[in-house]
């Protein structure tokens, strides 16, 4: 090669290095590219607080027994009525009387709801809206020859066995003459009695 072409060569590659050069040296890397104004790397994406629901309002807690498929404890909203609390249990059982309930009243916190059986003396109920859980067993006394077996667990010192065994005395007597007569009920004596007397009544 010539002294005339290694000058030519020489110029060339110097002029590529330099483009090369000039390219790296202004381009700008995908990363570093700025968003337009307004935007943000997660656009399209939900954000925590666009994701959480909203909190539930007050609750109240509603004791229900008697003539319902699962009688219990239940947490209801605030605004719910005797109906819902009815529905959370499961409904109604074929013997209940719907009629002796009012199912359109708002329910308290602490209250109980006691479903009775077509035929049994219904508890009085506090008045609609109000601000009382009267509807207890400590108002309202549990006839022993109406109640049922889970109405009658909801008496002090009363389990499923004691209840059980109240029901077998009435269905093999026929019905309590006065509250003495649980005293012949096996596993009920003086001292159980005496816890029982205010809460019962023979009617």
């Amino acid at each position: 090669m010539g002294v005339g072409a290694a000058v030519v060569a020489a110029l060339v590659l110097f002029g590529v290095l330099v483009v090369v050069s000039a390219l790296r040296s202004g381009g700008a890397a995908v990363s570093d590219v700025p968003l337009p104004a307004g935007s943000t790397a997660g656009a399209g994406r939900p954000t925590a607080s666009a994701s959480t629901s909203a909190s539930a309002g007050p609750t109240v807690f509603v004791h229900i027994l008697g003539r319902v498929r699962k009688p219990g404890l239940y947490e209801v909203a605030g605004t719910a009525r005797a109906v819902d609390v009815v529905a959370a249990a499961g409904g109604f059982q074929n013997d209940a009387d719907q009629a002796a309930l009012n199912l359109a009243r708002t329910v308290t916190d602490g209250e109980q709801i006691v479903v009775p059986r077509v035929g049994e003396s219904p508890p009085p109920l506090p008045p609609a809206g109000s601000d009382s859980s009267a509807s207890t067993t400590g108002t309202a006394p549990v006839d022993l020859n109406a109640a049922d077996e889970a109405t009658l667990e909801t008496l002090t010192g009363v389990g499923p066995a004691t209840a059980a065994a109240i029901i077998a005395w009435r269905d093999e007597h026929g019905r309590f003459e006065s509250v003495d007569d649980l005293l012949d009920v096996t596993g009920i004596g003086e001292k159980k009695l005496e816890k029982l007397r205010d809460g019962v009544v023979v009617r």
